[in-house]
């Protein structure tokens, strides 16, 4: 293993937190939004008519973004909350030498080339590339893949590197996630005196893209699963659903403003947990806090609690620190939370590229 003859408080190893990136000032919304649907994982058109698009949609969107971020300060949360939880990492890693964690966003700033030329002068003996995105999607963890090896091949960062492809039940992230979801549950049952229906809010993905194999319903399906075990619900008692809907093309459902409304015929409570998102940012502090939260009021939802996300939790940061550790001393370039498929067979990802 590379590094191993310096010893190790002198191993040096750079793990790259990736996640989506967003605007840090009103003036950024328009650019962050180009860099999105320019993304050929996003839009699947031919460069030149993908550009003319992705500015035609950016164009139009950014007022309707703006809006949205002002109710958060101008400017979305997440990247303070990823350099967070970079912060906790190295401190749960400090005993394998020094190490350092990057925040590394797809689409706005720090974006991939200057955090790899920042890795490069770091001079790492090991990479650990490491997705914020517990579920694995072609728009998400593979995107910032490909994104990352292009700017590493860039900069002439060779380094030895190994990516966690996807964690959807790794047991930090089902702790942390079960321990929040039963605050709120209870929050809720408090609120309305019945016990509540549990909604487990992802983003959505276009219904295309899922039927080319992608498979990050499956994975969030095994996440609430995994989460509703740990807290003893029943069939019945929880639904996954999705959110963040755009465009006209057909979406993978049920969707979440949906499941609220039914939520409100059936005259139960809602307790909410964002089983996709690790940080908290404009889905969940403007679409589930303001706008689901009016929605499921003029429902008539009896209470509607949401819970955060799991952030720096302690039991999700030493989640994250076992799979770095683990990634180091597996043999493949790339694993799962167990070293193996999750997926099913004819799954396109990171471990079945070619399915």
């Amino acid at each position: 293993m590379a590094g191993i003859g310096r010893g190790m408080a002198s191993r040096r190893i750079a793990v790259v937190l990736f996640n989506l990136g967003g605007p840090d000032s009103p003036e950024a919304v328009k650019p962050f939004l180009y860099n999105l649907f320019s993304d050929p994982a996003i839009i699947g058109l031919p460069a030149i008519l993908r550009q003319l698009v992705a500015r035609v949609i950016a164009r139009r969107r950014a007022p309707i973004a703006r809006d949205i971020y002002a109710k958060i300060g101008g400017r979305s949360p997440l990247l303070p909350n990823t350099e967070a939880q970079a912060r906790a990492l190295e401190a749960l890693l400090d005993d394998l030498g020094t190490v350092k964690a990057f925040p590394c966003m797809r689409y706005w700033h720090p974006l991939s080339g200057a955090v790899a030329a920042a890795v490069k002068t770091f001079a790492p003996d090991d990479i650990v590339l490491l997705p914020l995105y517990p579920q694995f999607s072609s728009t998400t963890t593979a995107s910032s893949c490909r994104e990352w090896h292009r700017a590493a091949t860039a900069v002439g960062l060779v380094t030895r590197t190994r990516l966690v492809c996807c964690y959807p039940t790794a047991a930090g992230f089902i702790a942390a996630a079960a321990e929040l979801l039963g605050a709120a549950m209870n929050e809720a049952e408090r609120a309305a005196g019945q016990r509540p229906r549990v909604l487990f809010s992802a983003h959505g993905l276009p219904q295309k893209i899922v039927d080319r194999g992608d498979p990050y319903p499956a994975h969030v399906e095994q996440s609430a699963r995994a989460i509703a075990d740990r807290l003893g619900l029943r069939q019945g008692e929880w639904t996954v659903c999705f959110q963040s809907r755009v465009g006209p093309l057909a979406w993978i459902g049920p969707s979440t403003d949906a499941e609220i409304a039914r939520a409100g015929a059936d005259r139960v409570p809602v307790a909410l947990f964002p089983i996709a998102f690790v940080s908290e940012h404009s889905e969940t502090l403007v679409e589930l806090d303001i706008e689901y939260r009016h929605l499921a009021e003029k429902c008539g939802v009896p209470a509607y609690v949401r819970a955060p996300t799991v952030g720096t939790s302690g039991a999700f940061m030493a989640g994250l620190a076992e799979l770095v550790r683990t990634t180091l001393t597996s043999p493949a370039s790339v694993r799962s939370e167990r070293g193996g498929r999750i997926c099913a067979a004819t799954a396109v990802c990171c471990l079945n590229p070619a399915a």
